[in-house]
């Protein structure tokens, strides 16, 4: 099932909504989209955080719908956290992939003309989702083993602590490899080395390798699980016998792990058969017959305003705008809101797929990898798809960011050309 389908399911049996009324389905879908991950558009996770207030006491989201599925998002009175159309709209935008084709099992959802319009403190109203028939298809999601892992986890301090982290890591990797050689194992399937507090997740645009503390995350991946056990016992010996300032291991020797690897693929549903598990009772179901959707009939993508003038300043995106970015599968999104209309064209015109691809170049696949985007007028907004970004994704992924969730944050540091008029307003 989907996240929203808990949503969908109460407001079409409260309200007596026919499965064709797509309209009324993508907008319970959106509802469900919103609320899906607790706090996240009552504050959580925003771009502002320093304007929301009382974190200890924030409070989860309500929504209000109406018959004809309008609907209103707030939260408990008194509660802490904060609903304005920039909270909403970054949830809004979280872990999507094409806005106007967004595919679930009862409708296609089109999120492009969706409005989010403050009615009061803390409360926003939504309206404007558009709904297709759904395909003929179901995606399933599987899992598979594929190896092991080991994740182990080491603070260094001092002088030089990034370089002595590089020398050590590189000495264990090296070290283990030699030993796996000699008792005819095969190399590493995968090594990942990341050295927190050295901006090892913003790649080429890190800024700091100058910290005097760090932490080595060392992720390796391997077919056999006794080579690995070996890895997670010769770790130990680095703190006596390589760099000073090794501190020991984090938590103590890393524990070997299957590395369960995501698979999805689409079958058609008069494949499947539909049945409810009721208190150890099976219950045949019909599934309820569906328009057919033509393809003809999925919009066409708009293209975003250009921008009107010259432009002889720049400011960082996160004066602009504000954004949010999450996992689907081993893909990233990252959603992008401008904090008022007028400072859209000047993103899109900066915020090319070309760029998003060369400033997030050192999580994409070399091969595979790719970025795709999509506007959303009526949000003032833009979506891109970072295809193959995330090493696998999820429990998969050796990084320390396996969903995304940083990638956003990266990128509000990009500079954006505007006029000096609109530097001036937001610096």
């Amino acid at each position: 099932m989907v996240d929203s389908a808990v949503v969908s399911a109460a407001l079409v049996h409260e309200f007596g909504w026919s499965w064709h009324d797509h309209d009324k389905l993508a907008q319970a879908a959106l509802a469900g989209h919103i609320i899906e991950c607790g706090a996240q558009c009552t504050g959580g996770n925003f771009t502002d955080w320093r304007d929301v207030p009382d974190y200890e006491h924030i409070g989860f989201p309500i929504v209000e719908v109406s018959a004809d599925s309008q609907f209103i998002v707030s939260k408990p009175e008194g509660s802490g956290g904060l609903v304005t159309p920039l909270t909403v709209g970054e949830q809004m935008l979280y872990e999507i992939g094409d806005p106007q084709a967004y595919l679930l099992p009862d409708v296609i959802c089109d999120f492009t003309q969706v409005k989010l319009v403050q009615q009061g403190k803390n409360a926003v109203q939504v309206h404007g989702a558009k709904g297709l028939p759904p395909t003929d298809h179901y995606k399933v999601s599987a899992t598979y083993p594929d190896g092991f892992r080991c994740t182990a986890s080491c603070l260094i301090a001092g002088i030089d602590a990034v370089d002595k982290a590089r020398r050590v890591s590189a000495a264990i990797i090296d070290k283990t490899s030699e030993m796996f050689s000699l008792r005819g194992w095969g190399p590493y399937s995968e090594v990942n080395i990341e050295l927190l507090g050295s901006e090892a997740t913003y790649g080429p645009h890190g800024q700091r390798q100058d910290s005097r503390e760090v932490v080595i995350k060392l992720a390796v991946r391997h077919p056999d699980k006794q080579a690995l056990i070996l890895f997670s016992r010769e770790i130990a010996q680095a703190a006596t016998g390589m760099a000073p300032g090794l501190t020991g291991i984090v938590g103590g020797r890393p524990t070997v792990y299957p590395l369960i690897r995501l698979f999805s693929f689409l079958i058609d549903k008069t494949a499947c058969t539909l049945e409810i598990d009721l208190a150890g009772q099976r219950h045949r179901c019909t599934l309820p017959a569906v328009d057919e959707l033509d393809t003809a009939d999925l919009p066409i993508p708009f293209d975003p305003p250009k921008p009107m003038g010259p432009a002889d300043a720049s400011v960082a995106l996160i004066k602009l705008a504000v954004a949010r970015s999450g996992d689907k599968g081993n893909h990233s999104n990252i959603g992008v809101m401008a904090r008022e209309p007028e400072y859209l064209p000047w993103i899109a015109e900066a915020l090319t797929p070309e760029v998003i691809v060369d400033w997030m170049s050192h999580v994409l696949d070399p091969v595979h990898g790719r970025v795709e985007r999509w506007y959303l007028p009526a949000t003032h907004s833009l979506n891109f798809l970072l295809e193959n970004a995330l090493g696998g994704g999820g429990v998969a992924s050796l990084r320390i960011d396996p969903q995304g969730k940083a990638f956003a944050q990266q990128l509000l540091d990009i500079q954006i050309p505007v006029p000096q008029r609109i530097a001036d307003q937001v610096n």
